[in-house]
């Protein structure tokens, strides 16, 4: 088998590509062989040292991915629920960038016929993210209006189509012009882009009263604003800091820790004067919650499976090249998902 393998927290050249003998199932547990490796953001963050749930849960080296679509090629003693030839796709706590993985039943899922390999890998993190923010956080009511920051990304886009389901009419932010048509064909009823102007101005245009919930990825460059934009008994859920983080691979600790000191604080009796509330969403933190998660991805490839969400715009690269894949999604240009071929 190979994986790319993280020894120190460092830039770009910290992922390398290792050869080890093919892992072998234990009881309870499949093999397989990996046909796509999805990519995040939070990837990136755990080649800095800087994702929490990376130093908490597991520790360097470390090999980073949080999901796989493949072939089913070995079946540990016991295992019943798949057989050798099964396509699947499944959830991993870390070690996805890999050719071959040996994962317990209860995070292997049937790839339903409708989508390629490379589209289930691009699935689970960012859809089983917004399905928690969405469906055990916000409680979504028909006739709401929602802002989706970074509407183009895997996590905004997934939060657009989930609101569409939903009968939520949302507003999606993006960060540059050619994010527009992805952020309206994820269904956007309305798309912002940053660089045609005051993105808290067009957005308070679209809903004068507010809104019902808010997603920000971006951190203090903002929650501020996000935070102001709340309609009563508004929520601002939070799922990510990118602007806090760099651009060419390396982490700037002044700059970071100048963003930390200007990062809101949110006032607890402003909270309860205004009746809007702050709520976060990591979904490696909530790996011990198997059974919860097992039923949003059961609950989310029915509606792949009959059409009512598609996946994302897949971009491929060669697991060998990791590094580039990560440049790719650090610099703000991509759109939808980003999955390595092993």
């Amino acid at each position: 088998m190979q994986r790319i393998v993280i020894t120190q927290p460092g830039g770009y050249e910290q992922l390398r590509l290792v050869s080890e003998p093919d892992p072998l199932p234990k009881p309870g547990e499949v093999r397989i062989r990996v046909a796509a490796c999805g990519v995040n953001y939070a990837d990136g963050i755990i080649r800095m040292g800087l994702y929490e749930s990376a130093k908490r849960l597991h520790g360097y080296p470390i090999t980073p991915g949080f999901e796989v679509a493949g072939v089913v090629d070995a079946l540990g003693d016991g295992t019943k629920e798949f057989a050798i030839g099964d396509r699947v796709v499944a959830v991993t706590l870390f070690s996805g960038y890999s050719s071959h993985l040996c994962l317990p039943t209860d995070r292997v899922f049937a790839l339903p016929d409708a989508l390629s390999f490379e589209q289930g890998a691009a699935l689970p993190t960012v859809f089983l993210t917004a399905w928690f923010m969405v469906h055990r956080q916000v409680h979504p009511d028909a006739g709401q209006r929602w802002l989706v920051h970074s509407a183009a990304g895997g996590v905004g886009g997934a939060l657009l189509q989930l609101a569409r389901l939903a009968e939520v009419q949302a507003a999606g932010v993006v960060g540059s012009p050619h994010k527009s048509a992805a952020a309206s064909a994820q269904g956007a009823a309305l798309v912002i882009e940053k660089s045609a102007g005051d993105w808290a101005a067009q957005a308070r245009a679209f809903a004068p009263s507010g809104y019902d919930a808010i997603f920000d990825a971006n951190g203090v460059s903002t929650l501020n604003d996000s935070w102001g934009l709340l309609a009563p008994m508004g929520k601002l859920v939070i799922f990510g800091f990118a602007s806090m983080l760099p651009k060419n691979g390396r982490v700037n600790w002044l700059r970071l820790a100048w963003d930390w000191l200007r990062t809101p604080r949110f006032n607890p009796l402003e909270m309860t004067t205004s009746n809007r509330s702050v709520m976060a969403a990591n979904l490696s933190f909530l790996a011990a919650e198997a059974p919860l998660l097992r039923r949003g991805m059961l609950w989310l490839l029915e509606r792949f499976a009959d059409g009512r969400l598609q996946a994302p715009p897949v971009e491929a690269f060669a697991l060998v090249d990791a590094a580039k894949a990560q440049q790719r999604i650090e610099s703000g240009q991509s759109v939808g998902k980003i999955v390595l071929i092993p």
